[in-house]
């Protein structure tokens, strides 16, 4: 079975949404689709079919976050070293041809979120950045071409997802 790292700050959003679709989303969704079921002809009664696409919905959102539960492998980043890059620092860079800055967190794949600047750590710019440290010059191969960076500092702090 495939091993799923993640931090604890990812694991607990992961099992409070699960728990939020368990004990609230799916229950109130259940009574919406007998209340619509009750409105009396089910072929014209688009209540009743939202609600029974909705519940549908939900259950595939379950079962996939219960899957990735299920192979969670929590990793606390305030134990590793983080004088290097590894798993759950925190990055640095700078575009050595654009003197453009960027700030990047390490993380598990189902935790990643480019807007607030978490990449996974299957990532093609997390796989090169892994072991580098402070000073380090990278040319990156990414999905857009090369691109050269240097690492400006390396380090930790709570994640906030």
């Amino acid at each position: 079975m495939d091993k799923e790292p993640m931090t604890r700050v990812g694991y607990e959003k992961i099992t409070n949404d699960l728990d939020f679709l368990k004990s609230k989303e799916r229950p109130e969704t259940v009574i919406a689709l007998d209340e619509a079921r009750q409105l009396g002809d089910l072929k014209e009664n688009a209540e009743y079919h939202a609600a029974k696409e909705k519940l549908a919905l939900i259950d595939v959102q379950i079962a996939e976050l219960g899957a990735v539960i299920s192979k969670a492998v929590i990793i606390d980043p305030e134990t590793l070293p983080h004088d290097k890059v590894s798993f759950g620092s925190t990055v640095e860079l700078v575009d050595c041809d654009t003197d453009e800055e960027f700030k990047y967190s390490i993380v598990g794949g189902v935790e990643s979120s480019a807007e607030k600047g978490l990449i996974s750590f299957n990532s093609p710019l997390a796989k090169q950045l892994l072991g580098k440290e402070e000073g380090d010059e990278i040319t990156a191969t990414l999905p857009g071409g090369q691109k050269t960076f240097e690492v400006l500092s390396v380090g930790y702090k709570e994640l906030e997802l």
